[in-house]
């Protein structure tokens, strides 16, 4: 729609959707989108930004002696058509640019819209580059007030953040301090219920249950809340959700007869026609409910029903808009067809008085009443600069704006400052994020004689209190069962307000009006009513898990014993002593004390198990990985020494050599354990974080970079002893311990690298466990795979392999 002025204002709104795009081939000028399902509601939206600027003009106080005229573009409901269109109002519509149309006023001293959050976000983004002032009636995404990255944004509806604050607001009033929440699983229902959890929280009020719509209609989920809803003694229930998503848990509600349920709606779904239906009365009438503010304008329906179309192409709007409220077309040329019927050809001349759309209702004007005010607003910051005195100005030298090369951010700078009061006495005015004055009117759904749910205004809310409200209710003294009536006053509150303490809390008194917490190491008992000691959990002998480890441990222990025995008895053999039988008793040794080491792991954590547990696993495994390394390198001296080249490889490898390696390796880890001991020692712990009602008895490790030494130097000698045996692997097969050694340090790490997620993502004793698990699997890995080849070999004589 468009009018010629001295100023023109732009508009963008939704009035039809976009169902797709059309076809892109980058080698023609694009088509204009063709768009469908024409909304009434928002036209008349659209319109009122043309009465009130028809307003303006016929006012001569109000920017006397200058015409306003006004360019209006449909975004369809769509990102791309929307931004094109602002870029479309801020640049000019011109195809050729010439010196005469670079100067004098901008296309649009502003624009208002658009409506979507989403959709403002990013034509905010370019617009504020140049200061082209914004004002949208329906954009409510709080992210919008943050000035640095949209300075010319502003905006005639509160922000999200505000209505959660008049959300509590009217739960205080009513002294509602145990209610549930249901919201949507987007931005607006997710960033909406975590500012009301925060004001819950700051007023001392709980919440009893909170929970997530499903995006689509999973009848499993409406099961599921329906469940949670009806299971829980608080009787309000707090709503923020658009009405599409939440239709299915309403028709849930319906089904299953639920009543008795306070329900409490925010803006999304505070006035939707969805619910209007009686079959919704019984469940949803009583429903209290957020609103926009509602406003009237003296005259605007009788201009609305004043429209007529014209053949100007600027403002075919109006003709789309006539063909789709009295079915008709005005293509002449072919019979135009709606599935069989055919359409009648549209005149011009049709009465609107004789139709009953969302386009002729002036009753309930809220996104139109906030077009009505950002029009206004536009106009009186136009007004201010117009009436600038020279040498008084606001800008550089105190100089005022110069009309015939007006700069958006001049008008920006006037709109900040705006306020002045509606005709129907709503002041408007901005704060500094460009933020209207946060005011909501409180809807009552009640029963028409029809039996449909009507909304009738019974308060109004804003950011300092409650007005208007109906007084609260004296209700029966009876409470539900596992609740305690709260006194208030010395008068019974309505059954709403019954007591009911959440985990942790208690009441210990009948007239008691708030939930007292329990102490650290205390929960609150069935009752509510006193806190007793929490559950201490840890990995004991007598856990099922606990016996399990702890006989996986025995077991490894005697199998070692078996093996050291078996190697002992056979110790003159040619298969012992060519695998080093020193070597191999220590190697038995210390997978002896890596299975014995588990049992410092199990039972309560004491100071001097806590210190021991991670020192002897640490030493122990040092001492294994150490002798597996010496072993390795034996092989391959005694490879090398096996041929010409190598004759004097054995003499730096002999006896003497191989025990001084690693005695030196291992008292490494003695010195890292001794000083990790002695500056950050471990020490038990009680830890509430994992689970609020029982404390997890666990061993602090003192020193992370202690504990990451130890690992990490078990992890440099595996590494070292893996790559070596790999390199040897494809010696001769009298040679084949390097075969072993390797398979086995491939388990070994193989282990130990599972091990780190997995411990990290375990609870309490599980990560223990986790622990114990590893340095269980990790030992029969090696003891298997190395010294099972040999138990199993028979005879024990053969000279075969070595």
């Amino acid at each position: 729609m468009y009018q010629d002025g001295d100023f023109l204002i732009g508009g963008l709104f939704e009035v039809q959707y976009l169902k797709a795009f059309p076809d892109l081939s980058f080698r023609i000028e694009p088509k204009l989108p063709r768009c469908e399902l024409f909304y009434m509601t928002s036209f008349q939206q659209a319109r009122t930004m043309v009465f009130a600027i028809n307003e303006i003009n016929n006012n001569p106080s109000l920017l006397p002696n200058i015409t306003l005229g006004y360019q209006i573009f449909d975004n369809c409901l769509r990102l791309g058509v929307a931004f094109r269109g602002a870029i479309a109002l801020f640049s000019g519509t011109e195809e050729t640019v010439s010196e005469l149309s670079c100067k004098g006023p901008p296309p649009v001293i502003g624009i208002i819209g658009d409506p979507g959050s989403t959709h403002s976000i990013a034509i905010s983004s370019v617009l504020g580059l140049f200061r082209v002032p914004m004002i949208s009636f329906y954009a409510t995404c709080s992210c919008l007030s943050d000035r640095k990255k949209y300075p010319s944004f502003f905006r005639t509806i509160p922000s999200d953040a505000f209505q959660v604050r008049a959300m509590v607001q009217i739960l205080r009033h009513f002294g509602w301090i145990w209610v549930g929440l249901i919201y949507s699983n987007n931005d607006y229902g997710v960033y909406a219920a975590q500012s009301f959890h925060q004001e819950m929280q700051l007023f001392g009020h709980c919440v009893a249950f909170s929970e997530i719509l499903p995006n689509s209609n999973n009848p499993r989920d409406i099961q599921r809340i329906m469940g949670v809803i009806q299971a829980s003694t608080a009787r309000v229930v707090v709503v923020f959700s658009p009405s599409s998503l939440l239709i299915p848990l309403m028709n849930e509600v319906v089904l299953q007869n639920m009543t008795g349920k306070q329900w409490i709606a925010s803006e999304a779904w505070a006035t939707s026609p969805m619910f209007h239906s009686p079959r919704f009365h019984p469940f949803l009438g009583g429903t209290l409910s957020i609103a926009i503010r509602h406003g009237e304008i003296q005259g605007l329906r009788d201009f609305l029903l004043r429209l007529r179309p014209n053949t100007d192409q600027r403002n075919n709007m109006l003709k789309i808009f006539w063909e789709n409220i009295f079915g008709c077309s005005f293509e002449t040329e072919s019979k135009q067809t709606d599935g069989e019927q055919v359409k009648k050809v549209c005149t011009g001349l049709e009465d609107l008085n004789t139709t009953k759309t969302p386009y002729t209702d002036v009753s309930g004007l809220r996104a139109s009443y906030n077009v009505y005010k950002a029009v206004y607003a536009l106009a009186h910051a136009l007004h201010d600069l117009i009436q600038c005195e020279k040498g008084r100005g606001p800008f550089s030298g105190n100089s005022c704006a110069d009309m015939s090369n007006l700069k958006p951010w001049q008008l920006v700078h006037y709109l900040q400052k705006v306020n002045f009061t509606t005709g129907f006495g709503d002041n408007v005015s901005f704060d500094k994020n460009g933020d209207a004055v946060a005011i909501y009117d409180v809807l009552n759904w009640q029963p028409s004689s029809d039996g449909a749910i009507k909304f009738h205004k019974v308060g109004v809310v804003s950011e300092g209190a409650a007005t208007g409200m109906p007084p609260r209710s004296v209700c029966s003294e009876s409470c539900p069962p596992g609740t305690r009536r709260a006194r208030k006053k010395g008068l019974p509150v309505c059954c709403f307000d019954c007591l009911q303490c959440g985990d942790g809390e208690i009441s210990n008194t009948t007239d008691a009006t708030e939930c007292i917490m329990c102490p650290d190491e205390f929960w609150s008992s069935t009752n509510k009513d006193q806190c007793v000691p929490k559950e201490v959990e840890f990995l004991s002998y007598e856990d099922p898990l606990g016996i399990s480890l702890t006989t996986a441990s025995l077991l490894g222990t005697c199998f070692c014993a078996l093996v050291l025995a078996v190697f002992a008895y056979h110790r003159h053999t040619p298969i012992v002593r060519a695998n080093n039988s020193e070597l191999s008793f220590m190697l038995l040794l210390s997978l002896k004390l890596c299975f014995l080491c588990v049992l410092l792991f199990i039972g309560q954590p004491q100071l001097w198990t806590c210190q021991l547990r991670h020192a002897v696993f640490g030493i122990s495994f040092v001492l294994c990985i150490s002798s597996i390394l010496v072993k390795t390198m034996v092989v391959i001296a005694v490879f090398k020494s096996s041929q010409p080249e190598g004759k004097g490889a054995m003499k730096w490898f002999e006896a003497t050599q191989q025990r001084c390696t690693v005695l030196i390796l291992t008292a490494l880890q003695i010195v890292i354990c001794a000083v990790w001991l002695s500056t950050a020692s471990p020490a038990p712990y009680k830890n509430n974080q994992y689970i609020r009602s029982k404390i997890v008895y666990e061993c602090a490790v003192g020193s992370v970079a202690g504990f990451s030494m130890l690992l990490g130097y078990i992890g440099l000698l595996a590494a070292v002893s893996f790559l070596l045996a790999f390199l040897a692997r494809k010696l001769p097969d009298n040679f084949n311990e390097a075969k072993f050694i390797t398979f086995s340090m491939l388990i070994f790490c193989a282990v130990w690298i599972t091990f780190v997620p997995a411990y990290v993502s375990s609870p309490g004793k599980y990560a223990v466990a986790m622990e114990i698990f590893a340095i269980l699997a990790s030992s029969f890995g090696l003891l298997v795979a190395i010294f099972c080849p040999k138990v199993l070999h028979h005879p024990f004589t053969s000279r075969e392999k070595h």
